[in-house]
C-alpha cells in the first residue's frame, strides 16, 4: 500500500532513530519539521542555518540514503529557517547537498565564457544574508557603511567610484561589499551587478587565456554595471591578470560603471602591483575598516545569537567581548562553537563553557588590574570616601566595602593574602575571613551578586 506524504516522513524519522544514539536523534533530527513534499522536492524546517550546516556536515550520508530509499533517487531537499528568531518574514530557503538544477545553475551563472545580453540571466553571486539589515555599524566601519548606503541610493553617482575598502581579515569587508551590491539591485533591479573574488577572476582569466577566449572574457566583464572584486590583493604578482583588469577597469570607469574593491592591505602597501593600476584604485574613495571595539563586539554577538536562535546570557556575551577582540569572523565562530558544545554535550551556555571554548580559539586577556584600581572602584560604587577603607571603622557599609575589596583583589590579582591585608592594615586571617564571608553571601544575596558584577564590569578594559 502506498504511503501518504506524512507517513513517508514518519518512516524517515524511524530510520533516523534506528541508526542513531538517542541523544543525537533528539538533538539533530527531532527538531526538524516537515513542511511539504511535491514534485520530488522535500521541504523541511530547521531552527537555523547553523543547524542545516551541522546536519549536512555530520549526517549527510544518512540523510541521502534514507531520503532516496523513501522518496526515490530523484529527491531534492530544501531547508527553511528564519534568519532572525521569531520573525517569520526573515525566512530563508536553502537547498541541500542533493543534486538539483537550482544548485548547478548557481555555480555556473557567472561564467565569463558565455556572453549574455539579458540582465536577468546574470547571477550576481550575492549572498542574500549579507545585507545592510544584518550589517552591524559602529565607529569601526561607520564611514564605509555610510558611503556604501549612499551608493545604493544613487547607483549612478560617480563621487565614490571606485570605492576601495581595506582592513584586516574578518572585519566585514565582504559583508559590506555584498550589502552594497544587494542595495543597488534593490534600487535598480535591471542593473547588472556581479560579485567575484580576485582568485576566481584570476582562474577565469587563466582558463580564458588557455582557450584563446580573452576577448570574450574582457567583453563579459566590460558589460557589468557594478563590479565587486573581493580580496584584490590576490592580483599581486599576477602581471597578466593585472594588465587585463586594467583594461576592464578603464572601460567600466569611463562608462560610469561602479567598481567596488576590497583588500586586506591599503594600496600603498601593494608591492608588485602595477603602478598605473594602483593609481586608479585611489581615484574614488578609500575607506579603512578597523577591528571592532567592545561595544561593537557586544552588538555582533547579540545579533549573531539572535540569528541562530541562541539565547546567550549577558555575562557570557560580556566575557566573549572582552577576550575575543580581533574580528567579526572570530566572534561568529565562537558563537557557533558554543552552540555546538551546548547541543552535543547537552549543557547550559555559561561563562565556564565560554571559557572552555575560547581557550582553544583565542588567548584569554589578562587584565592589568591592581589593588589601587579595585579600592577606587569599590569606594566609588558604594559612594564612600576611599580613605575610609583604610581606617579602623566598623560601620556596616564601610566594612562591607572593605571586604569586597579583599575579595575582588584575591580574585583578580596575584597578590597573596598577607599583602592584601598589609595594604588595609589587616592580618592574613582577617582577609581570609572576608573572602569566605563574601563567597557565602554571594550564594544567597542577589544584590551582592549584582554589585560584584557591576564593579568587575567597570574594572574590565573597554
Amino acid at each position: 500500500m502506498e504511503l501518504s506524504i506524512n507517513e513517508q516522513w514518519e518512516k524517515c524519522l524511524r530510520k533516523f532513530q534506528d541508526n542513531l544514539p538517542p541523544e543525537q536523534f533528539n538533538s539533530w533530527f527531532r527538531p526538524i519539521t516537515f513542511l511539504k513534499y511535491e514534485d520530488d522536492t522535500l521541504h523541511l524546517g530547521v531552527p537555523s542555518e547553523f543547524f542545516k550546516e551541522y546536519l549536512e556536515t555530520n549526517y549527510l550520508r544518512l540523510l541521502t540514503l534514507t531520503l532516496r530509499n523513501v522518496y526515490g533517487p530523484a529527491i531534492k531537499l530544501f531547508y527553511h529557517f528564519q534568519v532572525v528568531k521569531d520573525q517569520p518574514d526573515s525566512s530563508v530557503v536553502m537547498s541541500g547537498s542533493n543534486p538539483s538544477a537550482a544548485v548547478t545553475a548557481r555555480g555556473n551563472a557567472a561564467n565569463p565564457f558565455v556572453k549574455s545580453s539579458a540582465a536577468d540571466e546574470l547571477d550576481s553571486q550575492l549572498n542574500p544574508r549579507y545585507n545592510f539589515e544584518n550589517y552591524c555599524q559602529g565607529e569601526c566601519n561607520r564611514l564605509a557603511a555610510t558611503i556604501g548606503q549612499a551608493i545604493c541610493k544613487d547607483p549612478r553617482t560617480q563621487t565614490y567610484n571606485p570605492l576601495f575598502v581595506f582592513g584586516p581579515p574578518g572585519v566585514g569587508k565582504t559583508h559590506l561589499a555584498q550589502a552594497i551590491g544587494i542595495g543597488i539591485k534593490e534600487c535598480m533591479p535591471s542593473r547588472r551587478v556581479l560579485y567575484v573574488t580576485a582568485r576566481l577572476f584570476e582562474s577565469q582569466y587563466t582558463a580564458a587565456n588557455a582557450r584563446g577566449k580573452i576577448n570574450d572574457f574582457i567583453a563579459f566583464y566590460q558589460g557589468i554595471d557594478t563590479l565587486i572584486i573581493d580580496d584584490i590583493q590576490d592580483f599581486i604578482g599576477k602581471p597578466g591578470t593585472q594588465r587585463t583588469f586594467f583594461h576592464i577597469f578603464n572601460h567600466l570607469h569611463l562608462n560610469a560603471k561602479q567598481l567596488i574593491l576590497t583588500s586586506d592591505v591599503r594600496p600603498s602597501e601593494m608591492d608588485n602591483m602595477e603602478e598605473r593600476l594602483l593609481s586608479r584604485f585611489k581615484w574614488g574613495m578609500t575607506c579603512e575598516l578597523f577591528r571592532p571595539d567592545y561595544d561593537m563586539r557586544v552588538k555582533v554577538l547579540t545579533r549573531k545569537s539572535e540569528q541562530d536562535g541562541l539565547d546567550l546570557p549577558a555575562d557570557v556575551i560580556e566575557f566573549i567581548a572582552e577576550n575575543c577582540t580581533s574580528s567579526f569572523r572570530e566572534l561568529e565562530g565562537i558563537v557557533v562553537s558554543l552552540m555546538t558544545h551546548a547541543t552535543v554535550e547537552n549543557r547550559p551556555i555559561d561563562v565556564e563553557l565560554a571559557r572552555y571554548v575560547l581557550k582553544n580559539a583565542v588567548k584569554i586577556r589578562r587584565h592589568s588590574v591592581n589593588f589601587e584600581m579595585i579600592a577606587e572602584q569599590v569606594s566609588s560604587y558604594y559612594k564612600i570616601e576611599s580613605d575610609a577603607l583604610f581606617t579602623k571603622s566598623r560601620r556596616r557599609e564601610i566594612n562591607d566595602a572593605r571586604q569586597m575589596v579583599m575579595y575582588i583583589t584575591k580574585k583578580l590579582t596575584s597578590l597573596p593574602l598577607t599583602s592584601i591585608g598589609a595594604r588595609l592594615s589587616r592580618t592574613h586571617a582577617t582577609v581570609l575571613h572576608a573572602v569566605h564571608n563574601i563567597e557565602n553571601r554571594l550564594a544567597t544575596e542577589p544584590q551582592l551578586r549584582a554589585d560584584l558584577t557591576a564593579i568587575e564590569s567597570a574594572l574590565a578594559p573597554r
